[in-house]
């Protein structure tokens, strides 16, 4: 009935109505008669019956109840149905008892007691009329599964079909007895087009154990999840809570480690989202719901109207932070965007993407290298930017331990050459994205974004007509080369996945908060240095962990996990903050504005005696000049027992930052 049209449907429906109500109004004449109706009732039934019918179809076209909706029919609609009923019979009543109608067309009244029983019975008949269809969906994976086990019992060929369609299902257990897991279950019962068969909630709320919701029961506490999976044959868990804490998360994938089951989530505007199915909806549980705090989202409007009619140039705009950044400018209303890398691929399939997603807007892909300074100086030239942001770099840990000229080259002169092509071509604002291994650092790629965070904020300094500023965040999960990645290709071939250290922990964000930090940075002009509060960092061998139970395997056991060694440069625990700086200021939510030292008077000089010693490819002399200019780098150190440095340095970096 669902697929006809608006008024065929309706006119079905208040047909039913219609024979309801007689079939209603005769049952209650006859109970008040005892199946003997007198004379005079029989001669009046044609006239009380039209009339009944006629006050009845009205009060439910009143209500709009021929515009039912059989498989999202509610609690609301019930009321509404139990209105139009009481309305009806109201109307009824009223031109009988009070109009007096009967008597002047000259027919007998009905009694008064068949007045109260008919609505009764009109309201069940068509409560059951709508309300049917929705709950044999409800209960129809109950019936088929009844049905095959009859067939079970019989034997022969039916019994294989059933076992075939059982087979094809997924057993799947609900976290969250709520609204969320509630609407979920209603949607999947509604729809065929999946293999879930949701054999129960769990739910810690007390008040709710042992409770049905959907006719699905509360079966225990989500400490009861691994009993519960072995003993229903669970294959998939979906958690239902929106905003669960990254804690309870963690909690639940260590307890289900030795199972093989899969995780799925629900999106957490689920509620408000009507565009696509449950099935679809449903997200695999990623390592972002990991994290310890949650995501900060910054404020995009506050720069929506600083960034629309402008110019910015992005440059690394082929990596993932910088292809991000180029998104989020276009999203604000970026009037030109000019997308500067020397991967010339990456650059052509990101601005074909843009072109497509943004048809309105100018979007220019220019291949260049940020060292060349008649290159960048052409480009500054020809397109005079607003607003820069400089993302590129050389970023890989251990690969730039074996290469420290390369790191100084790209990550202290290509940000020189940005930076003061910037201020002579008078661009109102220079973002510089740098790291948490800037801090302390133990490796060459840290120390080469500490000395491009001096130069940036000597820039500041001077106060030239450009805002400077440096934005410094933790690991980005899902970036190029992160760890993220690197995991989930090791457990798609099975293993190992390969660990450096047991101890090891990194701060992470992921890549939109840290591209709204960036954006939030540049636009809110907070200071010379912005840093985003991460909260406590994550152990690598639980995130690995973790990984391998989301995937459905049990680790060490599906998937073996191999400790290798520290490489080059790496540190055990990461940081945000140095010694020597402190946060003068908090603003949206987390960001915090950080104060240091100033950078040494003849750090110009310095950087050009570094850069020289680089480009003649004179690494001794590269890394003694790093070591007088940072003083707090080192190289890594172990404490006794800890584990060996792993010196292969052909694997990338398990966390970069851009």
């Amino acid at each position: 009935m669902e697929r006809l049209s608006g008024r065929v449907r309706g006119a079905i429906i208040l047909g039913l109505d219609a024979v309801i109500t007689a079939t209603s109004f005769w049952l209650a004449l006859n109970l008040r008669f005892d199946f003997a109706l007198p004379e005079e009732t029989r001669r009046a039934l044609a006239v009380n019956l039209l009339l009944l019918i006629l006050c009845r179809l009205a009060a439910n076209a009143y209500y709009r109840l021929h515009r039912w909706s059989f498989r999202f029919s509610s609690l609301t609609d019930g009321a509404r149905l139990g209105a139009a009923v009481v309305f009806g019979t109201g109307l009824f009543a009223l031109a009988v008892y009070l109009l007096a109608i009967d008597v002047r067309l000259g027919f007998e009244r009905p009694p008064r007691s068949v007045i109260v029983i008919e609505p009764l019975l009109s309201a069940l008949l068509m409560a059951a009329v709508r309300f049917g269809p929705r709950l044999a969906l409800s209960y129809r994976g109950d019936v088929r599964r009844a049905r095959e086990r009859l067939l079970a019992l019989a034997g022969g060929r039916l019994p294989r079909l059933g076992r075939r369609r059982a087979a094809q299902v997924e057993r799947t257990l609900i976290v969250g007895a709520g609204a969320a897991g509630e609407l979920l279950v209603r949607d999947l019962i509604q729809r065929s087009d999946h293999r879930l068969e949701v054999v129960g909630f769990v739910d810690d709320n007390p008040r709710k154990l042992g409770h049905i919701v959907c006719g699905r029961g509360v079966l225990g506490r989500i400490a009861d999840l691994p009993q519960l999976v072995a003993r229903y044959g669970v294959e998939k868990i979906v958690i239902a809570i929106p905003g669960l804490p990254a804690q309870r998360v963690r909690q639940i994938l260590s307890s289900c480690a030795t199972l093989h089951v899969r995780f799925k989530t629900l999106p957490g505007a689920y509620r408000y989202q009507e565009s696509q199915p449950a099935p679809a909806m449903l997200q695999d549980l990623a390592p972002e719901d990991l994290l310890e705090r949650e995501a900060v989202a910054l404020d995009g409007r506050a720069s929506a109207g600083q960034v629309s009619g402008r110019t910015q140039l992005v440059t690394g705009a082929a990596g993932s932070i910088g292809s991000e950044v180029c998104a989020q400018l276009l999203a604000l209303g970026s009037r030109r965007l000019v997308m500067v890398d020397v991967d010339e691929s990456g650059l052509y399939l990101a601005r074909r993407h843009f072109l497509a997603a943004y048809p309105e807007a100018m979007v220019a892909a220019e291949v260049a290298d940020v060292r060349d300074a008649a290159r960048i100086e052409a480009l500054f030239a020809r397109y005079r930017p607003n607003d820069v942001f400089h993302a590129a770099a050389r970023k890989h840990v251990p690969l730039m331990e074996g290469a420290p000229c390369e790191a100084i080259k790209v990550n202290v002169q290509g940000t020189r050459v940005v930076a003061a092509a910037a201020e002579h071509f008078v661009a109102e604002r220079f973002v510089f994205m740098s790291t948490d291994k800037a801090v302390r650092p133990t490796s060459v790629m840290g120390a080469s974004k500490r000395l491009g965070e001096l130069y940036v904020r000597q820039m500041a300094a001077n106060g030239a007509g450009t805002r400077f500023s440096v934005v410094r965040f933790g690991n980005v999960l899902g970036s190029t080369g992160s760890v993220v990645e690197l995991f989930r290709a090791q457990i798609a071939a099975g293993g190992p996945v390969t660990v450096t250290h047991p101890d090891v922990r990194r701060f992470f964000m992921t890549i939109p908060e840290a591209v709204g930090l960036v954006l939030g940075a540049a636009y809110g002009d907070y200071g010379q240095l912005c840093v985003l509060e991460m909260g406590e960092p994550m152990r690598i061998l639980d995130l690995a962990r973790h990984m391998i139970t989301m995937s459905g395997q049990v680790p060490d056991l599906d998937v073996p996990i191999e400790i290798i060694g520290l490489r080059p440069g790496e540190k055990l625990f990461e940081e945000l903050l140095d010694d020597d700086e402190r946060v003068v200021a908090r603003v949206e939510r987390k960001v915090q504005v950080v104060e240091g030292p100033p950078p040494p008077a003849d750090l110009e000089r310095q950087l050009d005696r570094l850069v020289q010693a680089a480009v003649v490819e004179d690494a001794e002399s590269v890394l003694a000049l790093l070591r007088q200019l940072v003083p707090s780098y080192r190289t890594p150190t172990l404490a006794s027992g800890s584990g060996k440095v792993h010196l292969d340095d052909d694997q990338l970096d398990g966390m970069p930052v851009m």
